[in-house]
């Protein structure tokens, strides 16, 4: 197989098991609730995001970079990291990746298609759009900024890049949860939304977490990164950095 369809497969796979279990969790949370139980609350979900993450990256990471994230994505396309054939056809395994997550949820948790769109994010109760994208660009930015700074600059390591990366997740999905529910990702939001027909507000999350996500990467490069900007899209995603 052509060494650029494996990355295509590879996140599609990784969006799919991040989507899958980031938003299995919400529909999880919400069927225990409503047969009597406790929950998992927000920490049972971030802690889920953070993980499946975490098992993408390391497990996926030396085929593709495992971005599973359009928002840094296009950050590295926008820093000159990958060219633009390559960056949409990353996006579009993504978001490919997400929806079959939302069909499949969709078959399993029914009842959670119009409770919680099936895990899909929305804005908390009298959020504005305006403060819902600047949300999504906070948390968008560190998260962006720990994907920069652990797994793409030459000079860290990168044994903990996947876990760094995980917990920058689930920080991001804890803080942002009862605001935007946390999404930092379009694709993640995406998938679901797709399964469910749910759109409301939907713009904040590719706004946001997209300009989140260039701010990062320039302030990254123009002001952390020294000389370990030349590195070529090409050699850090064969060698599993998120490039």
């Amino acid at each position: 197989m052509n060494e650029n369809y494996k990355k295509y497969v590879a996140e599609a796979i990784g969006t799919f098991t991040l989507v899958f279990v980031g938003a299995g969790a919400i529909c999880t949370d919400y069927y225990l609730k409503s047969t009597g139980g406790a929950g998992i609350g927000l920490v049972g979900v971030s802690i889920a995001f953070g993980l499946a993450t975490m098992a993408s990256i390391y497990g996926l990471g030396y085929i593709s970079g495992s971005h599973i994230n359009p928002a840094i994505t296009i950050a590295c396309w926008a820093t000159r990291r990958m060219d633009t054939n390559l960056t949409v056809f990353y996006v579009l395994s993504q978001l490919l990746g997400a929806t079959i997550a939302g069909f499949v949820l969709k078959t399993i948790y029914p009842q959670a298609i119009t409770s919680v769109h099936l895990g899909s994010t929305f804005l908390g109760q009298g959020v504005p759009m305006a403060r819902g994208v600047l949300m999504e660009f906070v948390i968008t930015f560190f998260l962006v900024l720990t994907v920069f700074s652990t797994a793409i600059d030459r000079r860290a390591s990168k044994t903990f890049g996947g876990l760094c990366i995980g917990s920058a997740m689930l920080i991001g999905v804890m803080v942002g949860g009862a605001v935007t529910g946390g999404s930092m990702n379009p694709a993640r939001t995406f998938g679901p939304a797709i399964a469910a027909g749910f759109f409301q507000n939907h713009f904040v999350y590719w706004i946001g977490p997209i300009l989140g996500g260039i701010a990062a990467a320039i302030f990254y490069e123009r002001v952390l990164a020294g000389e370990e900007v030349e590195i070529p899209a090409e050699a850090t995603t064969r060698k599993g950095r998120r490039s």
